[in-house]
Formats: C-alpha cells, sequence, structure tokens
C-alpha cells in the first residue's frame, strides 16, 4: 500500500452513542492539515468495508490522502465515518447503520461545526455498495459517490436503486483481479469518472485510486451550499 509523504491534519477517533444502532460506535473526522478543526468545510461520508473499522483509519492514511489531495488543488473537505459492523450498510433486526449514516453523523459533524450542507459519500467492498444504496435510497442527500469495488449482486437492492442515482455523479472503480469484477461491471449506471485497472479486492489497489476519487469528489463540493 502506498501511502502520500503528506502530514494528517486533525485526526481524531471518538465514541459516539448511535440510537439508530442502539450502541456506541468509533466515529471519525479527518481535517485536511493547515485547515485547524475544519469549522466551515463540507464532509465526505465514509463508509467502510468488511474487513476494515474507523480504528484503522488513521493507520490507512486516510488523514494523509486527504492533505495531500488538498495540496494538488482539490476543494478542502472533511472525511467523517463511523462504525457499521458487516451490516452491510442495511437495517437488521434493528440494528440501522443507513440511518447512522443518514442522519447521525451529519448531526456530529454539524456538532463540530462542518457544513453538511455539502455532503458526498465514498466506501470500498461492502461500503462501496452502502453508499451507492445511501445515495439512492435518498436522492439528492449527497453531491456525488465514489464506490471502490462495490459488493454487489445482479438483482439486488442497488441494482434496483441505481436508476435513482441519476442526476448524483458516481465514480466507479474495481479491480481487474477482483472475483467482483463482473457484477460491478453490469451495474446499471453510468459512471461519470472511474476505470478497471490491474489490482485486486484489497487496499493494495484501492490506496492507488484515493487520490482519483478525492479529486472527483471535492469537486463536487466547490459550489457552496444554497
Amino acid at each position: 500500500m502506498t501511502v502520500p509523504d503528506a502530514p494528517a491534519g486533525d485526526e481524531r477517533l471518538e465514541r459516539r452513542f448511535s440510537a439508530a444502532r442502539g450502541r456506541d460506535v468509533d466515529f471519525y473526522t479527518a481535517v485536511p492539515d493547515g485547515y485547524g478543526d475544519g469549522r466551515g468545510l463540507p464532509v465526505c461520508l465514509v463508509l467502510h468495508g468488511g474487513s476494515k473499522r474507523p480504528a484503522d483509519f488513521p493507520a490507512l492514511g486516510l488523514g494523509r490522502f486527504l492533505t495531500d489531495a488538498v495540496r494538488r488543488g482539490a476543494t478542502p473537505f472533511v472525511l467523517a465515518g463511523a462504525t457499521g459492523d458487516r451490516l452491510a450498510w442495511r437495517p437488521h433486526d434493528g440494528d440501522d447503520p443507513q440511518r447512522m449514516a443518514h442522519e447521525e453523523i451529519p448531526a456530529w459533524c454539524a456538532a463540530r461545526g462542518f457544513d453538511t450542507r455539502r455532503l458526498t459519500a465514498w466506501g470500498w467492498s461492502m461500503g462501496g455498495a452502502g453508499a451507492l444504496l445511501l445515495a439512492s435510497t435518498f436522492p439528492g442527500f449527497v453531491r456525488a459517490v465514489a464506490a471502490f469495488s462495490p459488493a454487489v449482486t445482479p438483482g439486488d437492492d442497488v441494482f434496483a436503486g441505481a436508476g435513482r442515482l441519476t442526476g448524483t455523479p458516481v465514480g466507479l472503480w474495481c479491480g481487474t483481479d477482483d472475483n467482483l469484477l463482473d457484477d460491478v461491471r453490469a451495474l446499471p449506471i453510468e459512471p461519470a469518472t472511474g476505470g478497471y485497472g490491474p489490482g485486486r479486492h484489497n487496499f493494495a489497489y484501492w490506496s492507488t485510486i484515493i487520490p482519483a476519487a478525492f479529486t472527483f469528489l471535492s469537486t463536487a463540493l466547490e459550489e457552496p451550499a444554497r
């Protein structure tokens, strides 16, 4: 995995109670270096995959990727994510990580002074599918979605809701050595950006496309909220 030679800014991992999930969760935020506590910056919601959690995000270098993107000219924004466990960002037996992402994470961000009128979403694997599903379930909630190797299956709820993504730019990436490649290619989505290159279903591949995804997402955040 390649991480940029850039410092992380204000990077925090806090515990918050999620009423949607009925439990305490880790709440992660990262602000690009040089932007203080991030007050006034828009937000990218981060939906994790099955093998990583917010506690792993600093080691993955997410804050450093963010600073690097801004130094390369991206509109500054904040990363924010919380623990969704392995529920694939869908409701299950009263535990609703999707509602947490839709209602609670933005509220926690607003309390920190971030601009939650400007939101995007990014996820990988089951989080990539979750980000697409979040955007299609609540059209207009986010300005753009970046999905890395989303864990989708033809006929599932992501396929069924793809038509509701009209008007929401989608960046879609997947490695050509990923077992999910055929299903990802079958998604009835016309991506605004993305592509298929050498790589497997892991951060060795995903780390190579984070810079392009962050640039794409920042573009959607350029215009002020109305």
